[in-house]
Parts: structure tokens; C-alpha cells; sequence
């Protein structure tokens, strides 16, 4: 299965729209005043969302490990050598660029904000070196203030990519033979996903760097080579015990839920062709509209601080701390979250994943040409 089609599963999709529409409203709980006022009306529902929502973030990184392993191992199989300065600078640029605009509106709506309400979810203006620090991904690695909620994800899921990428790379430079490498391939991500299980995981310590997230982006990494051979299976199998040994060790909510995912998405690959059977006869017009929303789930991820933050600070100012009034408050933010990342989505987004591709095509044409003139 090609990494588009893996994309166009309902179950992907599904997954990839729970875990964004999640995340906002967490943020929407945990920042700012709306969802104190509001309390009253569902306090359970805040009390929810305001902590053990947050654990969603899980779907990302199992799902990102397994996008990343289609994508730079189909099946288990290296194609080619990885070139990794060159994958790893296009996957930097696909999450940076965008976030970059992103970054502008979140400081342009935390200035609006302090015009209207004084909360420590505002912002401080940055410093040239916190935003810089922001563009290169590396504000929790030195200590910097985050400019909008959830930024630290975008560095961390860099540095998985680049981990993958390396293992990656070693295998196919130490062993030229494919088959060699694909049984070989697995296993090492089967040893990160324990240690970070039984060792890394259990101090919080290192959550602003990989290996803290090893185990869920291994998880999902192995369910998508699990759907090929036994030894991919067994690998599979293998680092699933060593997660439940882990968990045996110390209970962590948020590790039990990864491994669930990741079985959910090997056990989904089971049922891909009764799915896509059912697609090419009559497409559902709601798989249609799920599709495209966890197409624009990371422009909504960028800019939905931006809106909760003016959102909250102008129901701060111009209305009454009535629940009802501010539960629509967080409504209206929730809704225009959305509508500001399909924006985001067709305005910024696509027009720079295009100009990212135009980059590559020209800079591989380029090593190409390079490398004939070198051979002849």
C-alpha cells in the first residue's frame, strides 16, 4: 500500500480528525478564562478536556510513525539508499514553513489580547532569539518560552522523522542486500520502543527530546511493516511484550493508549480491501468530508491558538461572565478554529508544499545530472 492510499483510509482520516478537534479544545479548557466561566454548565466535560484529553496527543505520534515508515520504507522495503540531508531538510521545511506563518498570527493575536485581558495564557512579546529558536524547532531543547500551545510537538515529531530516517540509512549502508535489510529493519526500532517503554518513558525529564516518544512512533512504525512478513510480525509482537513489560513496571495511560492505536492500525490493514471495495462503488459523501478534514488537521493544529486566544480575550472584555454566554464563547472558537485552519490550509499551506516540491524536484534533478556527468 503506497503512502497515499494509506492516507485515504477512513480509519487514518478518522484518527487524524479526532486527535486535532481534541487538541483545540484542550487547549480551549486549559487556556484562558471562557472555560472557567463555562464550568459551571459541564464541569466534568472541562474538568476532561483541561487534563486527560490531552493524552490524544498519542495518535500523532503513532500515526506519524506509521506515515513516516510507508513513506521512507514501503513495506519494509528500501527502494533506494535514503538521502538523508535531503529528506531530512524537505521534512523540516514541510513542518517549518508553515509553522513560521503561523507563529506571525499567534504574535499578532496575543498583542490584540493584551489590549483586552491580562492571563498567563498570553504571550509576552518575543525576543529575537525566541523566535529564532522557534523557526529552528529547538525552543524546548534550550529552555525558550513556547509563542502558542502545542509548538513543542512539531520539533519533537522532526526528531523522530530524523531518528527513523538514520536508522534507516545505517541499515541500508551496512547491508547492501534488500532482503537483508528488510529483515534487519525492524529490529532496531524494536530496541528503541523498549528502552524508551521500560527506561527513557518513565522519566519526564526527557520529554522535550525522541527517545521519550520512542515507543509510540516505534509502535506505529512496526504496525506498518507488521502487515507484511512473519519477521515484520514477529518484531511487531516483540515490541508490543516489551511495551507490556514497561507498563507492568509503571502505569502510564498515555503508553496503553498508544499500544492500542497501533494495533488498531495493524488490524485496520486486515479489513483495507472490504473498505476499499465499498469506496469504489459508492464513496460515502461523509468519508469525503472526513478526508478533507484530517487534510487541513495540521493547519488547524498551527492556528487554532491564535483564534482561542482573541476569542477568549474579546469575551473577556466586551461580554458577561455568564456560563451559557462564554460556553458559546468556546463554541465560536471552536468552530472558527476550524474554519481558520481549511484557510490556512488552502491559502499557506498548500501553495508552500508545492513550492517545498518544486525545490526537491529541482534540487534532485540537479544531484542527478551531477551524478551522470560524474560517470561519464
Amino acid at each position: 500500500m503506497s503512502l497515499r492510499e494509506s492516507q485515504r483510509l477512513p480509519l487514518i482520516d478518522l484518527l487524524k480528525v479526532i486527535a486535532s478537534q481534541l487538541i483545540v479544545l484542550h487547549h480551549l479548557a486549559f487556556y484562558g478564562p471562557m472555560a472557567d466561566h463555562a464550568a459551571p454548565l459541564m464541569p466534568q466535560v472541562i474538568d476532561w478536556l483541561a487534563d486527560p484529553a490531552r493524552m490524544v496527543v498519542q495518535v500523532f505520534l503513532v500515526v506519524g510513525g506509521y506515515l513516516a515508515a510507508l513513506s521512507l520504507a514501503p513495506d519494509g522495503h528500501l527502494r533506494s539508499p535514503p538521502r538523508v540531508g535531503a529528506r531530512l531538510f524537505e521534512r523540516y521545511l514541510r513542518l517549518a514553513l508553515p509553522l513560521a506563518l503561523a507563529l506571525l498570527l499567534a504574535i499578532a493575536a496575543a498583542a490584540l489580547a493584551r489590549n483586552w485581558m491580562a492571563h498567563p495564557s498570553v504571550p509576552l512579546p518575543p525576543r529575537p532569539l525566541q523566535f529564532v529558536s522557534h523557526l529552528l524547532l529547538a525552543q524546548d531543547l534550550i529552555g525558550e518560552e513556547a509563542l502558542s500551545a502545542g509548538i513543542w510537538y512539531v520539533s519533537i515529531d522532526l526528531q523522530l522523522y530524523a531518528a527513523l530516517l538514520l536508522w534507516l540509512a545505517l541499515v541500508a549502508t551496512l547491508l547492501k542486500g534488500s532482503d537483508a535489510v528488510r529483515r534487519t529493519l525492524p529490529w532496531g526500532v524494536v530496541a528503541a520502543v523498549a528502552w524508551s517503554a521500560v527506561c527513557v518513558n518513565r522519566d519526564s525529564t526527557w520529554d522535550v527530546f525522541a527517545p521519550y516518544f520512542f515507543a509510540a512512533h516505534g509502535l506505529g512504525a512496526l504496525a506498518a511493516w507488521a502487515r507484511g512478513g512473519r519477521s515484520a510480525r514477529a518484531a511487531f509482537a516483540l515490541a508490543l511484550l516489551s511495551v507490556m513489560f514497561g507498563l507492568w513496571l509503571e502505569w502510564r495511560g498515555r503508553l496503553a493508549l498508544a499500544t492500542a492505536l497501533a494495533v488498531l492500525l495493524w488490524a485496520g490493514h486486515a479489513i483495507r480491501g472490504r473498505l476499499a471495495a465499498r469506496a469504489s462503488s459508492a464513496r460515502p459523501v461523509g468519508l469525503d468530508a472526513l478526508h478533507y478534514l484530517g487534510q487541513i488537521s495540521y493547519a488547524t493544529f498551527l492556528v487554532h491558538f491564535a483564534v482561542c486566544l482573541v476569542v477568549n480575550a474579546a469575551f473577556t472584555a466586551f461580554v458577561q461572565p455568564v456560563a451559557w454566554l462564554q460556553a458559546v464563547g468556546m463554541l465560536l472558537a471552536w468552530s472558527g478554529s476550524i474554519a481558520a485552519g481549511a484557510l490556512f490550509h488552502h491559502v499557506a499551506e498548500v501553495p508552500l508544499m508545492r513550492l517545498v516540491s518544486r525545490f526537491k524536484a529541482v534540487g534532485w534533478g540537479l544531484g542527478r545530472r551531477r551524478q551522470g556527468a560524474v560517470s561519464s
